[in-house]
């Protein structure tokens, strides 16, 4: 069996603060052709499990561009454009083939692109034609389009948020596509639109169990594969929402019937998703009155993983102003303040300008006495699924009893040993505020003795009803309904 993997990935917020350009893709990983590291990064689950099922069943496995980006603004359309065109040469040069895997996010919009996914695999089934076996993986907060759908055979969203479940998702990709080559199954789609738009944190209820019953289903009585769309509340095109997706063998009515099912399960339990986000102040004053630590604090509204620049001043700007010692935050986005540190060198004592550089969503630099506690070069942490995320040179100061990770290549916290590598202790810290949304949880949940997720002020604002939605249709749950 000839076989072509490829990746190109990067989750659009489109109210973000600054553009998606080449050097984007650059900072997190551009592999041309072939030139994949052994060791899988987060959108080359396909392609990683190419090579394992190929390698068992000597099939011919040709390695295309592997691209992805750190979630930001819309991206430019000379960066879309150039790597689409990039991974369809790769494809071009190694005709015919069987079956194409494709690791892409499903939020990427840019510039002229509202729907880069839809436009890229439509080009690839011109190119292959109608008979050649089309998979994709995605990232669970997509936005599921009609033509996405249409111009693939398969498509299989990550299960878990955190997403820990890369190479799972990846490895059953490429078992039904590698099943459709041999004739096995015939994948037939359903897609239910539910009409909202949720956070699902699949380490609690009742969405761990609903990942249970998906998971249940699939592999029985014709049922392929059963996918939940998250969705991305801050990408405004018309197809952002929450969605089930169903894939059946040959039997659409059975697709249909269960996408439905589903779709209403998800929205009869939308209340329980709901998250509460408390105030800083009351997250803080949570977090003090907790009996022991240390206390997790999220800082999602500046969460790099959905687009914000991870250089916000305003939970750091309240501890300090409270005088909340004993404290660890990270990382936050400062290549400039980074410089400085290590210039300084290790055991220096000086006034640094920190944070609150890249938009008003930043806040106000906070200008504080510092101490270089550790500095490391080129430091890579342990990222989600264990795949390794480089940090860049990376500085650790303390200020008023807070301990203070920053970084120079923009990325959100996921393994504990962002910290960690740099010497801070977590483990003796009261409180720990992490720039994330949910994927620090599978790593800190094991460090923390209670978790909270603060209602900041940020590009990834937790308020949707005050993003100016232009194109997305609404309403849509929570989104301009009435309370």
């Amino acid at each position: 069996m000839r076989v072509f993997s490829a990746s190109l990935a990067t989750e659009t917020n489109t109210f973000g603060p600054m553009p998606t350009g080449l050097a984007s893709f650059k900072d997190r990983g551009h592999f041309p052709a072939g030139k994949h590291p052994d060791a899988m990064t987060l959108f080359s689950g396909p392609l990683w499990a190419a090579r394992m099922r190929g390698a068992d069943k000597g099939w011919q496995l040709f390695e295309g561009m592997v691209a992805g980006a750190q979630p930001s603004g819309t991206t430019t359309r000379h960066a879309y454009e150039t790597l689409r065109d990039e991974l369809l040469d790769d494809l071009r040069a190694v005709l015919p083939v069987d079956m194409v895997l494709l690791g892409l996010h499903g939020a990427m919009v840019a510039d002229g692109y509202d729907d880069c996914e839809g436009d890229l695999l439509a080009r690839v089934r011109q190119i292959v034609g109608p008979k050649v076996v089309i998979g994709a993986e995605l990232d669970p907060h997509n936005h599921l389009t009609p033509e996405m759908v249409a111009n693939s055979d398969l498509m299989i969203s990550f299960k878990e948020y955190p997403h820990t479940d890369v190479l799972e998702r990846g490895l059953e990709l490429v078992d039904i596509c590698a099943a459709m080559v041999e004739g096995k199954v015939k994948p037939v789609a359903a897609v239910v639109d539910c009409d909202m738009i949720v956070t699902v944190h699949t380490s609690r209820e009742p969405a761990l169990g609903f990942v249970k019953r998906m998971q249940s289903l699939e592999g029985k009585d014709g049922v392929l594969s059963v996918s939940l769309t998250h969705g991305f509340s801050w990408g405004d095109v018309p197809e952002m929402g929450t969605k089930v997706l169903v894939y059946t063998d040959g039997d659409q009515a059975k697709a249909d019937a269960l996408a439905r099912q589903l779709a209403d399960e998800v929205i009869a339990m939308r209340d329980g998703l709901t998250v509460n986000y408390p105030s800083i102040d009351a997250s803080l004053d949570e977090a003090l009155a907790f009996d022991g630590g240390p206390v997790v604090l999220s800082d999602g509204a500046d969460n790099p993983g959905g687009g914000a620049a991870s250089d916000s001043t305003f939970i750091l700007r309240r501890m300090v102003e409270r005088g909340i010692a004993n404290a660890a935050l990270g990382p936050l986005w400062d290549p400039i303040a980074v410089r400085i540190a290590f210039d300084a060198g290790v055991g220096a004592k000086l006034a640094m300008r920190i944070g609150g550089k890249i938009s008003p969503l930043s806040g106000d630099p906070l200008d504080a006495e510092c101490t270089v506690k550790a500095l490391k070069h080129d430091l890579v942490m342990t990222g989600l699924a264990g795949t390794p995320t480089p940090m860049g040179d990376c500085a650790l100061i303390e200020t008023n009893g807070i301990e203070i990770v920053l970084i120079t290549l923009r990325n959100q916290a996921m393994g504990t040993d962002l910290f960690t590598q740099l010497g801070c202790d977590l483990a003796a810290k009261k409180i720990i505020v992490v720039k994330s949304s949910q994927h620090f949880y599978a790593s800190y949940s094991k460090v923390a003795r209670h978790v909270i997720y603060a209602g900041a002020p940020g590009a990834v604002t937790l308020d949707l009803n005050t993003l100016p939605y232009k194109k997305a249709r609404l309403p849509k749950w929570p989104i301009g309904v009435a309370a």
